[in-house]
């Protein structure tokens, strides 16, 4: 599996399907692409209602004929505009062209539904985006049902966890890998995921990206 970091917290994953999840390009000043350059996707998952994680995922969705896979809220909102959407909730599985989406739990504000963070379930791997969110003891629960392979976490304070919080996400899931998002998009989220590496070195490998570069899982 291919795993593209796009900036902020927008993430390409790419198997046997395309899978974009929070795909915040239009007014990222960090976005390795823009959404019209996009032509190809089946999924696009979308952890909560913000500007900076809901994104062009509408328009990719219109695009490219992709399933969006998004709290019900969102999903009511996305049908009436004529895309395809599958409604889901926090504790729930949705399963679409052999890709699962596990809806976990998220510390955070959202302006329509609930936030929330997803496990998506692909080609034998298992990724955890934790969507926007603080240091819960839940992440203990995640890592011990889910196990796994890889994870994103934000580390930009002020909206989400900061470094010390997330290395101590770090420890509760036991992620074999890890790559920090939502920081350094815009200065009031700054921070050096190389100080997030030397505190999480002991629990996972932190692969730390650039917008634009690619991990291949």
């Amino acid at each position: 599996m291919e795993i593209t970091w796009l900036g902020h917290s927008a993430v390409k994953l790419h198997g046997s399907k395309i899978v974009y999840i929070d795909p915040f390009l239009t007014g990222n000043p960090a976005a390795a692409i823009s959404a019209d350059k996009i032509t190809k996707a089946d999924v696009v998952v979308v952890t909560h209602y913000h500007g900076d994680h809901l994104g062009d995922a509408f328009a990719i969705c219109k695009l490219t004929g992709a399933t969006l896979v998004v709290i019900h809220e969102i999903a009511v909102e996305a049908a009436e505009q004529g895309i395809l959407a599958e409604g889901m909730n926090i504790g729930g599985t949705v399963e679409v062209k052999g890709v699962k989406v596990h809806m976990v739990q998220a510390l955070h504000s959202a302006e329509k539904g609930d936030p929330a963070g997803v496990v998506v379930e692909m080609d034998g791997k298992k990724i955890y985006h934790a969507g926007d969110t603080g240091l819960t003891y839940d992440m203990k629960l995640i890592g011990e049902f889910f196990k796994p392979d890889l994870s994103f976490l934000p580390i930009g304070d002020r909206y989400t966890m900061g470094i010390p919080s997330a290395a101590k996400a770090a420890e509760f899931i036991q992620s074999k890998k890890i790559i920090p998002v939502h920081y350094n998009t815009f200065p009031i989220v700054s921070a050096d995921p190389q100080e997030f590496k030397r505190r999480v070195g002991r629990w996972a490998e932190v692969i730390i990206l650039k917008p634009g570069e690619t991990y291949r899982l």
